[in-house]
């Protein structure tokens, strides 16, 4: 029996639903600024995908620096949210230094 694919998915379920909260604090603490982290991380991940053997893991790593490059979206999404009331405003947050 070949495990791959329901390994893949659950990883994949579990990476996306490790993202959401992730995104929704980030947000909530930093603000939509901190996008290049999830921009360097994405790339990165896919960068070293490419150089992973093992089918199942390059997987993976795949499925997280592509969930990482889209939480760049889902962070001007959450902002939106905030903005209409659907999310807790942060008057404290960190602020940056860039």
């Amino acid at each position: 029996m070949n495990f791959q694919g329901i390994i893949i998915g659950l990883t994949t379920f579990l990476i996306i639903g490790i993202f959401h909260p992730i995104v929704i604090k980030t947000e909530y603490y930093f603000g939509k600024k901190v996008w290049p982290i999830f921009l360097v991380v994405g790339f990165l991940c896919l960068v070293v995908t490419l150089f992973i053997s093992d089918f199942l893991i390059s997987a993976i790593v795949g499925v997280l620096g592509f969930s990482s490059l889209w939480s760049i979206h889902e962070l001007i999404e959450q902002e939106e949210r905030v903005k209409k009331g659907w999310f807790p405003h942060n008057t404290n947050k960190v602020k940056s230094r860039m």
